[in-house]
C-alpha cells in the first residue's frame, strides 16, 4: 500500500477521514509517509524546558526525599535538644523546644508546597511519556497490519501463479489425451 495518500492511509488503517483523526494520529501519518521516526526523548525534552525555579523544586524534592535528608535532620534534631538541654547553663530554645517547633513548621509549610511541585512536573512529564508510547506503539501496529497485507499480498500472488502453472498442466495432459484418443483412432 502506497503511504502517499494520507485521506486513503487514514481510511484504511484507521476507518476514518483523515480530517476525523487527532492530532496525535495525523502527525503519525505524515512521519510515516516521510519514513522518519516518531519516537522521541520526552525526558530530554521536557527538561530542557524547565526554568531555574522548577529544577531548584525537583532539587529540593529529590533531597528532601533521601536518607541523607533524614540522617542529617535527625543529627541536627539531636544536637538541637542537646545544647539547649545539657550543654547551655542558659539555652536560646529551653524545653517544649518551641523556637525549633516554629522553625519545623516553617520547613514543612515551604517544603510541602515545592515537593508538590516537583510531583505535578513529574506527572505531567509521565503523561508525555505515555503519549510518546501511545504513538510509538500506534506506528508499531499500522506496520505489522501493513507486513500483513504484504503476506497476504505475496500469498496471493503465489496461489494464482500456482493455479496458473496447474490449468497449464491441465491443458497439457488434456492435450496428451486428446492426442493419445486421436492415435488410437488412427490404429
Amino acid at each position: 500500500m502506497s503511504m502517499t495518500d494520507p485521506e486513503h492511509v487514514a481510511r484504511h488503517w484507521f476507518s476514518k477521514g483523515l480530517h476525523e483523526l487527532g492530532h496525535a494520529e495525523q502527525r503519525l501519518l505524515d512521519r510515516l509517509a516521510k519514513r522518519k521516526l516518531v519516537s522521541e526523548d520526552v525526558n530530554a525534552v521536557f527538561r530542557s524546558d524547565l526554568t531555574f525555579g522548577e529544577r531548584l523544586a525537583d532539587n529540593v524534592s529529590r533531597f528532601g526525599g533521601s536518607w541523607t535528608f533524614i540522617i542529617v535532620f535527625a543529627v541536627i534534631l539531636m544536637l538541637w535538644t542537646g545544647v539547649n538541654s545539657f550543654v547551655l547553663k542558659h539555652p536560646f530554645d529551653p524545653y517544649p523546644y518551641i523556637f525549633l517547633n516554629l522553625m519545623l513548621s516553617m520547613l514543612a509549610a515551604v517544603q510541602a508546597p515545592v515537593i508538590m511541585m516537583s510531583q505535578n512536573r513529574q506527572a505531567s512529564m509521565d503523561r508525555l511519556d505515555a503519549a510518546n508510547d501511545y504513538k510509538v506503539n500506534l506506528k508499531a501496529e499500522i506496520e505489522i497490519m501493513g507486513l500483513h497485507d504484504k503476506l497476504d499480498q505475496i500469498r496471493t500472488d503465489q496461489l494464482a501463479a500456482l493455479l496458473m502453472k496447474q490449468q497449464e498442466q491441465i491443458d497439457l495432459l488434456m492435450k496428451l489425451v486428446a492426442d493419445d484418443d486421436a492415435r488410437k483412432q488412427g490404429d
